[in-house]
């Protein structure tokens, strides 16, 4: 085919493209032009049938051809798109003269704690964690023996702790006072090496501006036979990195003392506190964030693990707490008072779904 007919044949092809009223016309121009059996799809084929230098001569042509037609009606499709949409919109318009009410999805709101578990949850999947779950109602044993939890401890008593009535000579049942027993029940389930959270409520005896009767608590605990305080520091430094969004932060460790772990740590990160705004990852102060240790042989004892062979870490850390030092809420009471004012202030659109990828509390 001669350099004048493919022109021909081009001409010809932009002025049906120009000329299509609507998408339907643009589509058979389409099939005409490029469908298997289109003029250009014709051309394409007799270059197999060409000797080299007539190939040489023709491929550029019909391939050119072929480009330029395919972008023409690109072109031409998104302006009948628009043109479409524009005479959909002018057909279809709505009164909006009287308010629409919004509907559950733009009026419910997801609490600040739930959210904040879903976080915790993700960031805790992404190192590599898995997520443990308990009952809430325990039995002495595994509320605090067999986190070698002595008989004296004040933790025991009654004015720290919800007892119900015993029933004959059955164990005495109570409501957890942390989330610690899941890791005992998790690892007599399982076999080592074990890694994984467990975040939910707990229940004491105590009520002001920052404790409440009920609460929530993560708890975190990884066992193999390599684990130590390294391995403990990088986890937490990468959670709260994560948690706060920042780049990084540094963290450090006060000895203490729990029953199940030893050593104990108090685990502090840096931050700042300017006009009352505290900010996590920068400045010059120090605030304390949770508990943590290497996991005591007694506790991997009870839990039917020899303590000669593994070892482990342990750490948790209070969520209400979390949440009121990422989203700015003074007052932890104010989290169960079922004030829908303080909810829609503070709550999240069921649409915000916490994701690693595009930060966690963007959703």
């Amino acid at each position: 085919m001669t350099q004048t007919q493919i022109g021909t044949l081009e001409a010809d092809l932009i002025n049906r493209i120009a000329s299509a009223a609507d998408l339907n016309a643009l589509e058979a121009v389409r099939v005409d032009a490029l469908g298997k059996k289109g003029s250009i799809s014709n051309l394409l084929k007799t270059l197999g049938g060409m000797d080299q230098e007539t190939r040489q001569v023709e491929g550029p042509l019909i391939n050119g051809l072929k480009q330029k037609i395919t972008n023409q009606i690109a072109e031409r499709k998104l302006h009948l798109e628009a043109v479409a949409m524009a005479a959909r919109l002018e057909a279809e318009r709505v009164d909006v003269s009287l308010p629409v009410q919004a509907g559950p999805l733009l009026s419910g709101r997801i609490h600040p704690v739930s959210q904040v578990m879903d976080e915790l949850s993700i960031i805790f999947a992404d190192l590599g964690f898995e997520i443990a779950d308990g009952p809430d109602i325990e039995t002495d044993f595994y509320n605090f023996t067999s986190l070698n939890i002595p008989e004296s401890h004040p933790a025991r008593q009654m004015h720290d702790t919800f007892y119900f009535e015993p029933k004959g000579d059955d164990e005495a049942l109570l409501l957890r006072t942390h989330t610690s027993p899941v890791q005992i029940r998790t690892m007599e389930a399982g076999k080592p090496p074990f890694r994984f959270v467990a975040p939910g409520r707990t229940y004491r005896c105590d009520s002001d501006q920052t404790h409440t009767p009920m609460f929530h608590q993560i708890e975190g605990l990884m066992v193999d036979e390599v684990t130590h305080l390294g391995h403990l520091k990088w986890t937490l430094e990468a959670f709260l990195a994560a948690f706060f969004e920042v780049d990084a932060v540094k963290i450090r460790f006060r000895p203490s003392y729990f029953p199940f772990t030893e050593p104990s740590m108090e685990i502090d990160v840096q931050c700042s506190r300017e006009d009352g705004i505290i900010k996590i990852g920068d400045g010059a102060e120090w605030l304390e964030i949770g508990g943590s240790g290497m996991v005591h042989p007694e506790v991997l004892k009870y839990a039917g693990i020899d303590p000669d062979i593994y070892q482990g870490f342990a750490f948790g850390m209070g969520i209400d707490r979390l949440a009121m030092l990422k989203y700015g809420m003074p007052d932890l009471r104010a989290f169960f008072d079922a004030d829908l004012r303080w909810l829609k202030h503070y709550g999240f659109l069921p649409f915000d779904v916490p994701n690693i990828a595009r930060g966690i509390s963007e959703g």
